[in-house]
Parts: C-alpha cells; structure tokens; sequence
C-alpha cells in the first residue's frame, strides 16, 4: 500500500491490540482485531475472542450498527470467504456497506489467501494490504506456522545459572530463577495451548504445569508428557482433576498396556506415537499434536529433552533465562543433553534476538527459523 500516515498506524496498532486480548484462546484459529472508522472517528471495535465466537470484523460491525456504512475497517488479517462455525466475514463487510478495507497481511490458509481481498475487490470495496504486515506476522507467527507445516510453534524454554547448568549435582533446581522470570514464564503458560515435559522432570520434581497468575481469567495449558514406556505415577501432580485441562501422556507402542489402562482410568488421554523403548519422535509427536488443533507448545522439560527438541528441528524459538549464580561440577546436568555436535558450524543460532531483564535474572529471546 502507500505510505500510510500516523494516524492509519494508530488505528492498524489498535486493531492488534485488540487482536491480542485472545492470546491462547483461539485455536485453531488466528487472532484478528478490527477497527471501524468513520469521519475520523472509531464507529465499532472488536476481536476473535474464542473459536466458534464472532470474527473480529462481525464484532466491530454490530458494534458500530448503521454507522458501518461507508467506513473504513482496518483489520489485522485478510477476511475470510468461507464457512466454518461462522458465516464468511466477507459477505459481512459487503451488506454493511463499508467502503474500505485496509488489512495487514494476507491469510495463508489457501482457502481463504487473496480469496477474501479478490471477493471485496469485485464488490467494490476498495482493498490495501500491508499495513504493520510484520506485526500482525509476529502476532499470529503461531497459527502461520501451523498452517505451514501442519505443526504446532514450539517454544523451548530454559532456565538456567550462568555456567549452563539446569540443576546441582543433587538434582535441586528450585528455583534457579527469581520470582519475576518464574511470573513470566505463568504468562506465557496462559497463552500456549500445551506444555510439554518428559517422565524425567516428573519423576525429579512432579510438577503441577499450571499457570498461576492469580487472575479471574486465567487458562491452564494442555499438559503434554512424554513418557515412552507410561511410568507417569498414578499420583502425579499433574494427573490433577482440579485443573480444567486434560493431560496427555505421549507414548510408543511399547508402554504395557495394563499401565496405559490404570492412567486412562484416572482421566489421563494417551496418544501413541511411533518411537523406540529409549525415546519416542517429537517431531512425529508434533504433527500428531496438529491434527489435534494444537497452534503452540512450551517445552519446559530437562536436558534430555531439550537435546531431542534442537536435534530432532521442531523448535521456533527459545526462551533462555540466566541467573546470576554459578553451580559448576563435571556431572551436572546442562541446558542441553544429547550427543552433542562436532563442529561449531554444526551449532544452532538463534536470530531475531531479544534480551529482558527480570529483576536480576536475564532473558535471552531468539528464533531459529
């Protein structure tokens, strides 16, 4: 599109704002926010608040109510055209009579990519794409990547002390990192779809996975464990009734089947992928996590799996906190296990990168894709 001017930012910056109420509420869908303008004024404003709920255009629409005609809706993603749980937005934005349309970037499911803009175009809606394209980009970089690859977007999450080191040469790891990063990483919990560790972390320190920020609206993740032969303990925390989220025990076809029954019993969902009596595939995991919905994942596991992650290229970006203390000893455990490589050229590096301070704790913030 042409040079947009400030105030067409401010409206496009309000339309992701709103956009990004919903994080981790609308799988399989995106996140999409919409803004009504009129005479320079805001007529209506609305957003995808859950899956099955109005798309953001509809919402702004009915918010608006007469004033939609002859307005201008700035929307974060291109409108759809088809039916799913709710009528095509496009035909929406064509009976309210509005004129215009200005959306950040382009849908990449192929039944809706251009179909929607090329729809609105032979109406006569006027049509301009690419305003804060690489915003809405980052926004929905989780549903892009399922659409793409039929996966979920994976994120790696480590905290570790300065010298790498995940846990003492005992096994205490609580807490390598303060309170503020630990709050963070709850946040995030609350919008990821899914958690994943492996039967390690929960024989080590059987964790809840919950998210605990203390607010009215907050969500628990789906709780993924990967457990190839199903040792999770039948008392484990995170086999918890009192959390709104399933739990899921990812298995190969080798875990006996009487103990796979026993955690059935106890609410838990199995889901055999294809592996061997030492480990099962992630990546194979991660497509069958897809076919469920899934849009993202947080591994929050330990070095093993970690080392399995990186190795087996299923991860999008990593979260590193740093504490500022030093652990040390030869047999300690590291951020990262596995072989290792065996030559610097074989390292992952991390683009993109964003540090943040958390009291005095430090996130290092990367993509490797």
């Amino acid at each position: 599109m042409t040079d947009p001017s400030e105030t067409e930012r401010t409206y496009m910056l309000r339309a992701l704002e709103l956009a990004g109420r919903a994080r981790g509420r609308t799988s399989p869908n995106p996140m999409v926010g919409a803004v009504l303008v009129k005479d320079g004024t805001i007529v209506g404003e609305g957003f995808h608040a859950f899956a099955g709920s109005d798309h953001a255009e509809l919402a702004a629409i009915r918010e608006a109510e007469g004033a939609a005609a002859g307005a201008t809706m700035y929307v974060t993603l291109e409108p759809c055209c088809h039916f799913g749980r709710t009528p095509p937005c496009v035909e929406q934005i064509i009976k309210a009579g509005i004129r215009r349309v200005v959306a950040a970037c382009e849908d990449p499911n192929s039944a809706v990519s251009g179909k929607g803009f090329a729809a609105l175009r032979a109406a006569g809606v006027a049509v301009e794409v690419g305003l804060l394209a690489e915003e809405a980009a980052r926004l929905n970089q989780a549903f892009f990547t399922f659409i793409r690859t039929g996966r979920p977007f994976v994120i790696l999450k480590i905290a570790a002390s300065l010298d790498g080191k995940i846990a003492t040469r005992t096994g205490d790891s609580r807490w390598i990192t303060g309170e503020s990063a630990r709050l963070h990483v709850h946040q995030i919990r609350n919008e990821v779809d899914a958690v994943l560790v492996g039967i390690g972390t929960i024989l080590r320190d059987d964790p809840l996975l919950t998210t605990r920020l203390g607010t009215p609206d907050q969500r628990d993740p789906t709780r993924v464990i990967v457990d190839n032969l199903a040792r999770l303990p039948l008392r484990a925390k995170v086999i918890n009734r009192a959390s709104t989220s399933p739990t899921i025990l990812a298995a190969s076809e080798m875990a006996p089947r009487a103990r796979l029954e026993a955690l059935e019993r106890e609410g838990v969902q199995i889901l055999l992928v294809p592996g061997s009596p030492r480990r099962i595939s992630l990546a194979s995991l991660m497509v069958e996590l897809g076919k469920r919905g899934f849009l993202s994942v947080m591994i929050e596991g330990g070095a093993e799996i970690n080392g399995s992650a990186l190795q087996e290229g299923v991860v999008d970006k990593v979260l590193l906190f740093l504490a500022p203390i030093l652990i040390g000893g030869k047999s300690t455990p590291t951020a990262v296990g596995g072989e290792g490589i065996d030559a610097l050229r074989q390292a992952k590096r991390l683009r993109e990168l964003r540090i943040e301070r958390f009291d005095e704790d430090i996130l290092i913030e990367g993509y490797l894709r």
